[in-house]
């Protein structure tokens, strides 16, 4: 199952397939007893996409034998053991995909040129992912981390690892008469810059917050020999490079609590500070309409905010059913991947951050 949602990925995922591109979304759960249900509505719910398939006069007998190949295949590849919120399956003609979403979905089925991606990249921006590289003398190790997971990552060709020489600064040792230090070794230094160069093509491919961590003679070398310690957090930490990711996740999750605080209140500051101005929207249908204008700059949701709604005479939205003709059960990830579209950032906040905003507001352009 993928969890690493790239802009190239995302915009490969975007391009127009040959019809039909079936996206298949269901909740999952991360633990018992709800995770109980999920195998059962996992195998419905891709049961009704055959069955519009098989329903559908514009899908060939050719095409549905294809698509349905494909969702078999999927189904195959899923396993629920490490299932986190939501799960979306793409399947088209001689392709298919599967995606652990930490973030839930509406139950639906979809027929189309395109795959349905924003609950993909609603689901991505909540979890607010970040890397972490952890660095000793022999081993550079790659961690991705997000909500309350952390686990080793091999983007970028990582973990780097090199055997480490015994006495190698003798000579400096008889002239200085000091302990060497390992971080002041040439070959320690060149292994060091390929880690800067591997950790900065990761950065540009799947930008994030960066956290380094290592014993301060490391931390001080890698700042020293590349760039890509400027724009991270320094973590004094070793060891962490040969550790488990309960190790890392422990040492690196105060910290980065911290910083998630200091990010909510920033955004609370900013929407303040909008309504000031008069440039600030509050409520579902005030930001739908901003966010279609192109209008929103900041975007703030909280972490749990659903809401179903259906469009009402004017184009507005108004509250709904989801068993109502036109309902729309996804509008807060519609909501989310318009602001992106347009530029906005877009921020998720701890639920109850907003107050009488209703779940959702937004600092606006003009």
């Amino acid at each position: 199952m993928e969890h690493e949602l790239s802009p190239s990925i995302l915009t490969e995922l975007r391009r127009p397939r040959p019809y039909p591109a079936v996206s298949v979304l269901t909740p999952t759960h991360r633990r018992g007893p709800d995770n109980a249900q999920d195998p059962v509505r996992l195998r419905n719910v891709v049961a009704e996409a055959k069955r519009q398939l098989e329903t559908n006069p514009q899908v060939t007998r050719e095409q549905r034998n294809d698509v349905v190949r494909q969702l078999d295949q999927a189904l195959a590849e899923v396993d629920l053991t490490y299932a986190e919120d939501g799960l979306a399956i793409f399947a088209a003609p001689g392709e298919h995909q599967v995606w652990s979403l930490a973030r839930t979905v509406p139950e639906r089925v979809v027929l189309s040129d395109t795959f349905l991606t924003r609950n993909l990249v609603s689901a991505r921006t909540a979890e607010r992912p970040f890397w972490i590289l952890s660095v000793s003398a022999d081993r550079v190790t790659l961690w991705s981390g997000g909500a309350d997971r952390v686990a080793e990552d091999h983007t970028g060709g990582f973990p780097l690892t090199r055997k480490l020489v015994e006495n190698f600064d003798a000579e400096r040792r008889m002239q200085i008469g000091d302990a060497p230090s390992t971080f002041r070794d040439q070959g320690t230094r060149q292994f060091l810059r390929e880690a800067d160069n591997a950790m900065n093509a990761v950065l540009r491919e799947h930008p994030r917050r960066l956290y380094i961590t290592g014993e301060p003679a490391a931390l001080s070398a890698l700042e020293e020999v590349g760039s890509v310690a400027k724009r991270a957090v320094p973590v004094q930490h070793g060891g962490l490079a040969h550790a488990t990711p309960e190790a890392v996740r422990r040492a690196i999750g105060p910290l980065h609590d911290e910083e998630m605080r200091g990010d909510t209140e920033a955004v609370a500051r900013e929407l303040e500070g909008a309504r000031g101005r008069k440039e600030y929207a509050a409520g579902v249908d005030e930001v739908w309409q901003t966010a279609k204008e192109g209008r929103v700059r900041l975007l703030a949701v909280e972490e749990n905010y659903r809401v179903t709604v259906r469009d009402s005479v004017g184009g507005h939205l108004v509250p709904a059913e989801s068993e109502e003709p036109g309902a729309r059960e996804d509008i807060v990830d519609e909501i989310v991947e318009q602001c992106l579209e347009t530029g906005a950032d877009v921020r998720f906040v701890p639920d109850g951050t907003l107050g009488d905003a209703q779940g959702i507001a937004g600092v606006l352009r003009y």
